[in-house]
């Protein structure tokens, strides 16, 4: 009994890995002041779902989706598909958010996001 609730959490090491890294990447966003350190939690956090969609898009036992003999079980291709997208924005989205983190930077002087909103309130 012990040995197959074992095997069955182990058998989901994807999805465990999946929880780590998510929950990583919020607590760095929700923890830090920094504002480099809260663009790094966002793309940890990317990072977690891109693997969520790869997992759930493998089919045990499924092969590439091209028709051939003896082959009844494809793997969907729409969550690779989603993922490439996704990468795309994600490199796009961390771009905007670092040059806003410079301008930031260069308005402020800091990019502590307590020491920003001090500096606003003063203002």
């Amino acid at each position: 009994m012990m040995e197959s609730v074992l095997d069955s959490v182990l058998g989901l090491y994807n999805y465990w890995v999946v929880i780590f890294l998510m929950m990583t990447g919020f607590y760095i966003v929700i923890s830090r002041g920094n504002l480099i350190k809260k663009v790094i939690g966002l793309n940890i956090f990317q990072s977690s779902v891109f693997l969520m969609y790869i997992t759930v898009g493998k089919v045990s036992g499924g092969s590439a989706p091209i028709v051939a003999e003896g082959i009844e079980v494809y793997s969907n291709p729409l969550p690779s598909v989603l993922i490439l997208t996704a990468i795309v924005v994600g490199v796009a989205t961390t771009a905007v958010a670092l040059a806003l983190v410079v301008r930031i930077r260069e308005a402020y002087e800091t990019i502590e996001e307590d020491e920003i909103q001090a500096q606003d309130g003063a203002r």
